[in-house]
């Protein structure tokens, strides 16, 4: 078993290999299980590298299915004041239905997750107005991490 800390476009990811099998690998990434099998490779668990932190260039990595695209892309503001909306589980943003400035009441869908191939509607927590956006479409997130503040 060998640890990796990788850290892409400033999001961190602690990568597990438990073991290597011919060409099929059984990985957790952040404590999740993935089975990856490797196309065109002979790597075997003893040629792993000893390196256990690397800052990876931001790329993105194949999927067998598109994301869908965002109807508008939304900027990152960056945290504001007020209660953060955090993520309640680990994922991908799809959508950021909200701006800077915007109103929301209790209850308003401000942003969209996906995790696990299912879509989440992750919704405003109290009346307020967005003072920050900490998320754009297409960021993976772990659970905690604030997407957006509400003032």
């Amino acid at each position: 078993m060998k640890l990796y800390q990788y850290t892409i476009n400033g999001a961190q990811y602690d990568v597990t290999i438990d073991s290597i099998n011919g060409s099929v690998a059984q990985v957790e990434v952040n404590g999740i299980p993935f089975e990856v099998v490797m196309q065109g490779s002979s790597l075997m668990e003893e040629d792993l590298p000893t390196m256990t932190t690397t800052d990876a260039p931001a790329a993105a990595a194949p999927s067998a299915t598109p994301a869908p695209a965002p109807a508008a892309p939304a900027a990152k503001s960056g945290p504001g004041a007020g209660t953060p909306v955090k993520a309640p589980l680990p994922g991908v943003v799809t959508k950021v239905l909200v701006e800077a400035g915007q109103t929301v009441k209790k209850g308003d869908t401000v942003l969209v997750l996906e995790a696990m191939k299912m879509e989440n509607n992750i919704t405003a927590e109290a009346d307020g107005t967005v003072t920050g956006i900490c998320v754009a479409a297409g960021d993976s997130v772990m659970e905690g991490t604030t997407l957006l503040t509400i003032g």
